[in-house]
C-alpha cells in the first residue's frame, strides 16, 4: 500500500464514520466500551491514558468518566503548539480541565494541567482511522501517536486500540517506527493480534 493508498483509505473510512447516525455511533460505542470493561487490565489499572473523541470517533467519554469516578489517574495527550507531531501527557481530573486545543480536540488545559514529569500508564486506549489484525494502526498522518507510543514510558503499557468493526482490516503496510497495539476492541469483538 502506497502513501496515496493510505490517504485514500483514510478518506474512505473517515467518510464512512462521518455518515454514522449519532444514535448508531452511541450504541456501537457502548458495545465497544463493554469489551474494554471486560479486560482484566481495565479493573486493575491505576493510571490510564485515553483520548477525548472528535469527528465521530468511537466515544470513550463514559470510560473516562468511570475512571474519574473511581479516582484513577487519567492521562490525556495535549498537542504541543510549537512542535507539529509531538504531544505532551497531562493529568486531567474532570471535564472542566479540558479545553479546545489543536484541531479543536478537547485536551488538558495547560494552565490547570501541567505536563506530567513521568508516567507509566498501566493501560492506554488509542484511537485510529483503522487498525489491522496485526495490531498496527493508521492514524491521521501526523505521527503524533507513533511518537507517543515509542516513548520509554509506554514500554510496559497495555495498548488497546478502539474503533468500530469496519475500522478493523486485514493488513496495513508497516514502517520501522510503527508500534502495534496489544488488543483491539471494536463494537463486535475483542481481537488479540
Amino acid at each position: 500500500m502506497t502513501d496515496m493508498d493510505k490517504q485514500q483509505l483514510r478518506t474512505a473510512l473517515r467518510k464512512r464514520r462521518a455518515a454514522l447516525s449519532p444514535s448508531w455511533g452511541q450504541n456501537r460505542s457502548h458495545a465497544a466500551g463493554e469489551h474494554v470493561r471486560s479486560l482484566d487490565i481495565w479493573h486493575s489499572a491505576k493510571e490510564v491514558l485515553l483520548y477525548w473523541p472528535v469527528r465521530e470517533e468511537l466515544d470513550v467519554r463514559p470510560l473516562v468518566k468511570e475512571l474519574w469516578d473511581r479516582s484513577c489517574r487519567v492521562l490525556m495527550p495535549r498537542c504541543r503548539p510549537d512542535e507539529y507531531g509531538h504531544m505532551d501527557i497531562a493529568c486531567a481530573s474532570c471535564e472542566d480541565d479540558l479545553i479546545p486545543g489543536a484541531f479543536s480536540i478537547l485536551e488538558p488545559d495547560a494552565k490547570r494541567c501541567p505536563p506530567v514529569a513521568s508516567c507509566t500508564p498501566d493501560l492506554a486506549i488509542i484511537p485510529a482511522v483503522c487498525f489491522d489484525r496485526h495490531g498496527y494502526r493508521l492514524g491521521y498522518g501526523g505521527g503524533y501517536y507513533d511518537r507517543l507510543l515509542a516513548g520509554d514510558a509506554m514500554r510496559d503499557t497495555v495498548k488497546v486500540g478502539v474503533g468500530y468493526a469496519f475500522q478493523l482490516i486485514d493488513a496495513l503496510p508497516v514502517q520501522p517506527w510503527d508500534i502495534p497495539v496489544d488488543i483491539i476492541c471494536t463494537d463486535e469483538e475483542i481481537w488479540r493480534p
